[in-house]
């Protein structure tokens, strides 16, 4: 037995918002949105050109007929500055006089924050190799690299502050540049702190400020009383 609503849904034709039309779309209305697909999609791809990959260009050591030497590659312009890299203060950033030897002068005044900027850095960059006394003895000499100069020869004594700064720069021997790792005011800080470790294995008691004296004999009684 047929319900109402069945007779009536044959009954009504199929308009528009019916479960029909859903179905049954306007095929020229399909053909237009293929259209503009194909037509958005041509647009697009017309930015994907291979002129973008295959660009004219050298690549790192190529040769060039352009210029007479034939390399690609140039030279930077005589007198090219670096941004922030001027480096206009000589004994700063070389370590060297006006006559261009090394000097003894340091670039900045010689404080207790500069010397214990220097002993954290040389703690961190320097003592691998030459230990915290700076004998040479750090621990991977101790695992078979080549030791280098103890600082309390004669020799490195007697240097000029500018020679331990180029040393840190560039390098001496075994030991390589650290002029990456450590910049231009930490390597004054390192030498300053050097020459207080020189110091302290040349001294006596007589170069002991009268006043600081007393933390040193408090410190041995210290080292005494632990060794019993």
């Amino acid at each position: 037995m047929r319900t109402n609503h069945q007779r009536i849904g044959q009954s009504l034709p199929y308009g528009r918002g019916s479960d029909q039309d859903r179905y049954h779309s306007d095929p020229s209305r399909d053909r237009k949105g293929a259209i503009g697909l194909l037509a958005l999609s041509l647009v697009l791809l017309s930015a994907c050109r291979q002129d973008m990959h295959d660009q004219p260009k050298y690549v790192p050591l190529r040769p060039s007929d352009f210029f007479a030497d034939g390399r690609s590659a140039r030279s930077i312009t005589e007198g090219t500055v670096a941004r922030g890299h001027l480096n206009d203060d000589t004994l700063l950033y070389t370590g060297k006089g006006a006559d261009g030897k090394p000097s003894n002068e340091f670039p900045m005044p010689v404080t207790k924050a500069l010397m214990l900027r220097g002993e954290q850095r040389y703690n961190v960059y320097c003592t691998p190799c030459h230990d915290r006394t700076g004998s040479g003895n750090g621990m991977i000499v101790r695992r078979g690299y080549r030791r280098p100069p103890t600082y309390h020869s004669d020799r490195l004594r007697q240097q000029p502050n500018g020679y331990l700064y180029d040393v840190i720069t560039n390098g001496f021997g075994a030991m390589p540049d650290y002029a990456a790792q450590i910049p231009p005011p930490d390597r004054w800080a390192i030498v300053a702190y050097i020459r207080a470790l020189q110091l302290s294995q040349q001294a006596s008691i007589d170069d002991v400020p009268a006043a600081a004296r007393g933390q040193l004999e408090g410190a041995a009684r210290g080292r005494l009383g632990g060794a019993k």
